[in-house]
Order: structure tokens, then C-alpha cells, then sequence
């Protein structure tokens, strides 16, 4: 029979099959992989996964993968993005519970994400399974990133529980997965897409396009690109002082102005019922002005620092599961970035300060999944990285890094417990071209974990997992001219969670209902900090820092369904945070919380669905920082950011005309998450779209 499924994401199946039937060899890779599955519509049928699979029982959705999950695992799909009015990729994992979002302000800003207080650089971003990399922060930045090719955005806070990927899917302390969409066709048709178009305040301008081709019965192809264009000229008010009766001052972000475009193309070649070929290729490129602080009695005109940067990578994945008890997974990357930063009033000898630079990554990874019984399965991965970074800044070192990763993991799976267990090996060698190199480093880096339904029928479970894990030194932490340290030690992370999930559901007046709570310590070594140095105005690295986080998260959704095809959808997060500097006893700063991570934090979002009219509200709250030290005077205030949507769709000779208006921000509410990096005020934005 001819069978397709219509789920998001499927982590665990039961299956019932004839022997002389091959329908094991493409269950499998669902199974252990934990691979997503694309939601299709009412009557459209991917001839690329049509197979005749015989008496097929599906047992869980993918909500039920965060529920099963040994360490926090959150979910948003493209249908739930929608809700959130989020534009850029960091405006939806703000809604992520445990998430620390710094954020510099405007379209262009610098956006990076750090989750459960481990910083940036413990946070790995993937694409399609594959994570980016930049050597020389060791941190993405958000912003380069967008929404329109988005399916699927998921978040570990720990280990996934997902085996059988490259070893570097191991070595995070949490991993950010973007996962983008994969071309579907009526049995009819050979091409489809969308195309769209945004535009709002300050000058906001965005058009898209994203097209998809079936080439033969065996070869799919995407086409995606998009330009965005502002002048980031929002209006703000300074303040000349702590209180609200003090001095203040109506003024406008000067160079803020941005410029991106960006293209993609992906290739799907299915060589076989059990064999995937997947080529991507990628390409991004901005021209952006960077806006000074906004600091007592320097005007806004005086910013003129301006930042072109590109980003070139292709990515290519195989996999095929040659026999049913084993899976194979290839993987290769190439990667070429591009960074070129200039202040045209800058007091030296030239009147100016100027610099390029460049980074190279190479990748292949290799990974076998063995499935010893029934219930249990282990996986071998291994991945080779070789790094290399060029400046014209002179005495720049031109450093090179090759990295071996090296993960060993084993799985068990039933009904009422599910564990896992894994050990990274990591071997990294640093050369340079000049002056001394970094340190070699081998490291072993244990993971455990498992999560327990104790109650038959109730969908209940408990959970435990600890991590070890740690980050290198950035290119920039190690040869940064008079400020690099190449003796630095790698900042060693130590993670433990325990957790609840109860999740209930039915037909009726409410469908689906869950909750989860999770208690987490983290503890971080050798952590990497900037002190200021003998030479005046200047700051080296060091290794000085000891950091202890004790948390909780808390994470609620439910729908309502009233009848006639109207449903409401509430979700909640709550965190709540200690982080707290524990490295000298005797110093002004100890047991304070780490600057720019809030006490308390969270965010909220209802979605009502009509026949009519979609409305959808959200926002995101946060309790008082510091900047530094934990005195008044360094205290940022409170803020909560609300915005609020409305959408309809309809169809017109077979064309899906989507329309939507959103108000960002929509208090008015003038704060910064940055200090001095005012955020905009109230906003709007609107979206036509056609799919075809």
C-alpha cells in the first residue's frame, strides 16, 4: 500500500513487518537516527517517500521526543516561528527557556546566545546537521542567520539523544540545530515555491524567494535567496543619569544602516530505498555599519566604523543503511570567511584602523551505527577539522589548528526507560607561521544519561544527565596582537540536570497539555577573561575565572480547541538563574552573578487560529543585570518586549496569498540588554507572501 507520514518529527517507532519484505531497511534509519520527517499537506505527496510498507504502527509524535529526552530538549516549528513574530533567528530562540540572549541593538546588531549561563562559546549553532564554526570568536553570530528557510528549530541543553551523528554533535555544552526545508511535490507537479516580501520601520525592506524542483524521479532541488536592506534609524532616549527625573535626551541610531544577501541551493539524490545523497551550497555576504556606545555628550554623528564580512560553505552528507543491523554517515565541509573592519578616525600614524580577515575550514566525518539487539544500538563517529586564519595585521601569527574528534556511544531504548551513554575523545596540534604556538591538547570528555515513565498509564517521566565538556581558546584569545595569551587552557564545563516531564492528551476542550521543570549545576574551570594589562588602555587574556550556575527551568504548553476550526495555543518559560564568580575569595566581585545574566527570565506566547483571522501575541521578559560588579550603579533595569500579530491566508486558483502586520515592541518600551546599545522602540512590519 501506498503510505506517507504527516509528522514534524518522529523519534520512536514500532514496527510490525513480513521478513521477506524490506521494509526494516528503511525503518531503521527513523529509528535510531531520530531523523525528521517533513509534514506534508492535505493531497501533496512526495513520490520520494512513498514506499510500500506493510502493516506500519506509529506510536509517538514528535512532541513526545522532548518527553522522552534524557536532557532538556525544545522543539519550535516553522507553524509555531509564526507565532512568535519573530524576523531573525535570534528573535525566536529568545523564547527558548534557559536562553541569554546579547543582543547590540538594531537589524545589524550582534546577536549571540549563551545558554544556562556557559557562555557563547559553549553554545554550538549546525546547519542540516553539519555545525558552523568560527576559529577566531568561537561564537555565531544570530543575526547573520534567517527564518525563511527554517523547518525545524531545536535546542539541546546537554547531549541529544540522538546517537548516530558527526562526532562535533558531541562537543557542545548545548546545540542549537537548524534544520531547513526539504522540497515536497504533488504527484502532478514539478516545481512549486514561495516568494515574499517584508517591509517596516526604519527603513526595512526584505524580499525572498525560495523555489524547488523535481528533477527526475530519484533528484530534488532547492533554490533560496533573500536581500534585506535598512537604515536602522530608530529613535531612543538617553538618559543622563539612574533615575527617572534625571536629565534626558531624545536622539536617533546613527550608523546602523545594513545590507544583506543571501543565497542557497541544495541538491537530494535518492540513490535507493536506503541510500541519501544531500549537497548543499551556501552564501551570505553583509555590509553594515557599526554604531558606537551611546555614551553623555558624544553625538551619534561621530560613528562611523563600518564592517563587510561573507560567509561561503559546501556541505555534503551521505548515508546509507547497507544492512539491517548497520547505518553508515559521511559527511564533508568546506568553509571560507571573509571579515574586514574599518574606523576611518582612529589615532595613530595612518589617521585610521583597518584589517581583513580570513578563515578556511575543512571537514570530513565518518559515522557507523551498529544495532546489537532490539532495544540497544552503539555508534562510532570520528571527525578531522583543519582551521586555519590570515590577517594583514601586522605580526599577525597566521595560526592553523587540526582537530581529531573521536565519540563512542551506546543507547537503550524501551517503552518505560531510555539511557544513554558516551565518551568524545579530542585531540587538537596548533601551528603558527611566527612566535610561539598554542598548546596540543588531549582531553576525554564522559557523558551519562537516561530519563524513566515509572507509571504505565500516565505519560510521566523523570530524568538525569551529566555532561563534561569543554571549550578551546579562540584564535583571538591565543594571538590576538597584544592581547592573544597562547598558554591559555582549554575553559572546562561540568553539567548535571535533573528534571520532570508530564505531558497529557486527549480529544476534548483541551487536546494536549505539558509541563517540565528541570533543577541544573554547572560548573565552570580555567575560565577565559580579559584583565587589563601593564600597557595603558590594553587587556590580556588569562585563565583567572571560576563560575558556579544553579538554575531552573520551567516550560508549560497547552491548546484549547472551541469548535469550528478554532484553537488556542499557550506556551510559557520561566528561568530562574544563580550564576555566580567564585574564583578569589578576597576579591570586590566574588559570589556576585556573571554580567548580563538576569536572576530571573522568561517568555510567553498565545496563538488563536479562526476561520477568519489569525492573531498571535508573545513576549519576552527579563529581571534586572549588572554590567560588572553586582553594585547599583552597574544595575541595567527590568524590561519586557511584547508584540503582537494578525495573518490570513487565502487561496486563489491553487496560489496561497498569506498576509500578515505585526507591532513590535508594542509598548514603546525604551531599554538595552547591552549596556549603552539602546534596543528600538515600537516598531511595525508586514509580509505578503505566495506559495505555489
Amino acid at each position: 500500500m501506498l503510505f506517507t507520514v504527516n509528522l514534524d518529527y518522529l523519534c520512536y517507532m514500532q514496527f510490525i513487518f513480513s521478513p521477506s519484505k524490506k521494509t526494516l531497511l528503511f525503518s531503521l534509519p527513523l529509528f535510531y537516527c531520530c531523523l525528521p520527517l517533513y509534514a506534508q499537506e492535505t493531497n501533496r505527496l512526495d513520490t520520494t517517500t512513498i514506499h510500500n510498507l506493510h502493516e506500519i504502527v506509529i506510536t509517538e509524535q514528535y512532541r513526545n521526543s522532548e518527553i522522552r529526552a534524557t536532557a532538556p530538549f525544545r522543539i519550535l516549528s516553522s507553524k509555531k516561528i509564526e507565532t512568535l513574530n519573530a524576523f531573525q533567528l535570534s528573535d525566536a530562540v529568545k523564547h527558548l527557556s534557559g536562553v541569554t540572549l546579547k543582543d547590540y541593538g538594531g537589524i545589524g546588531g550582534m546577536k549571540t546566545v549563551s545558554v544556562r549561563s556557559l557562555g557563547a562559546g559553549h553554545t554550538a549553532v549546525a546547519y542540516d546537521g553539519i555545525p558552523l564554526t568560527d576559529a577566531q570568536t568561537g561564537q555565531i553570530d544570530l543575526s547573520r542567520l534567517s527564518l525563511e528557510n527554517v523547518d525545524l528549530l531545536t535546542l539541546n541543553s546537554g547531549q541529544s539523544d540522538n546517537i548516530f551523528q558527526p562526532a562535533r554533535m558531541f562537543a557542545s555544552a548545548s546545540l542549537l540545530n537548524i534544520r531547513t526545508f526539504s522540497p515536497l511535490f504533488d504527484s502532478d507537479e514539478n516545481i512549486n515555491g514561495r516568494i515574499g516580501l517584508k517591509t517596516g520601520s526604519f527603513g526595512m525592506l526584505n524580499p525572498s524567494t525560495r523555489l524547488n524542483f523535481r528533477l527526475s524521479q530519484k533528484i530534488r532541488a532547492t533554490f533560496g535567496g533573500e536581500y534585506l536592506t535598512a537604515d536602522g534609524e530608530y529613535p531612543y532616549t538617553l538618559h543622563y543619569g539612574q533615575n527617572d527625573d534625571d536629565l534626558t535626551e531624545k536622539r536617533v541610531r546613527q550608523n546602523t544602516d545594513v545590507a544583506n544577501l543571501r543565497l542557497e541551493t541544495t541538491c537530494y539524490v535518492d540513490v535507493s530505498e536506503t541510500e541519501q545523497a544531500v549537497l548543499k551550497a551556501y552564501y551570505y555576504r553583509s555590509e553594515r555599519g557599526l554604531p558606537d556606545a551611546a555614551i553623555f555628550y558624544r553625538p551619534e554623528s561621530l560613528s562611523k566604523k563600518r564592517v563587510k564580512d561573507s560567509s561561503f560553505f559546501m556541505q555534503g552528507n551521505y548515508r546509507n543503511s547497507f544492512d539491517p543491523k548497520w547505518q553508515l554517515l559521511l559527511n564533508g565541509k568546506y568553509n571560507d570567511g571573509y571579515f574586514y573592519y574599518l574606523n576611518p578616525h582612529y589615532r595613530n600614524q595612518s589617521g585610521k584602523e583597518e584589517y581583513t580577515y580570513r578563515q578556511n575550514e575543512y571537514y570530513l566525518s565518518a559515522s557507523t551505527l551498529y544495532r546489537a539487539f532490539q532495544r540497544i544500538s552503539f555508534s562510532l563517529s570520528s571527525d578531522y577539522a583543519l582551521n586555519n586564519m590570515r590577517s594583514d595585521t601586522p605580526s599577525f601569527v597566521n595560526p592553523r589548528r587540526h582537530t581529531l574528534l573521536t565519540a563512542i556511544a551506546g543507547k537503550f531504548v524501551s517503552d518505560y526507560f531510555l539511557a544513554t551513554a558516551a565518551l568524545l575523545n579530542t585531540v587538537t596540534a596548533e601551528q603558527v607561521d611566527s612566535g610561539q604556538a598554542a598548546e596540543n591538547h588531549l582531553r576525554f570528555s564522559p557523558t551519562v544519561g537516561f530519563s524513566v515513565k515509572p507509571f504505565a498509564g500516565q505519560d510521566f517521566r523523570m530524568r538525569f544527565f551529566y555532561k563534561n565538556i569543554f571549550r578551546l581558546p579562540t584564535f583571538n584569545d591565543l594571538y590576538y596582537p597584544k592581547v592573544g595569551n597562547s598558554r591559555l587552557k582549554p575553559e572546562t564545563a561540568n553539567q548535571v540536570n535533573i528534571g520532570l516531564n508530564y505531558a497529557l492528551s486527549w480529544d476534548g476542550f483541551i487536546p494536549f497539555f505539558s509541563i517540565s521543570a528541570d533543577v541544573y549545576h554547572n560548573s565552570v574551570e580555567d575560565k577565559i577573561v580579559a584583565i587589563a594589562s601593564q600597557e595603558l588602555f590594553a587587556v590580556s587574556m588569562i585563565n583567572y575565572g571560576k563560575v558556579a550556575v544553579t538554575g531552573l527551568d520551567l516550560t508549560a504548553e497547552a491548546k484549547i480547541d472551541f469548535g469550528q476550526k478554532t484553537v488556542l495555543a499557550l506556551g510559557a518559560n520561566y528561568t530562574w538563574q544563580r550564576a555566580l564568580i567564585k574564583t578569589d575569595p578576597t576579591a570586590s566581585d566574588y559570589l556576585h552573578q556573571i554580567p548580563y545574566t538576569p536572576r530571573i527570565s522568561g517568555s510567553g506566547n498565545a496563538a488563536l487560529e479562526t476561520p477568519w483571522v489569525n492573531c498571535s501575541y508573545a513576549v519576552v521578559w527579563s529581571g534586572h543585570r549588572y554590567k560588572l560588579q553586582n553594585f547599583a550603579e552597574n544595575r541595567l533595569p527590568a524590561y519586557a518586549d511584547h508584540s503582537l500579530s494578525l495573518s490570513k491566508t487565502v487561496t486563489i486558483n491553487k496560489i496561497h496569498i498569506a498576509l500578515s502586520v505585526e507591532v513590535l515592541n508594542l509598548f514603546d518600551k525604551n531599554y538595552e540588554i547591552i549596556l549603552n546599545y539602546p534596543m528600538p522602540g515600537r516598531s511595525y512590519r508586514g509580509t505578503i507572501s505566495l506559495k505555489f
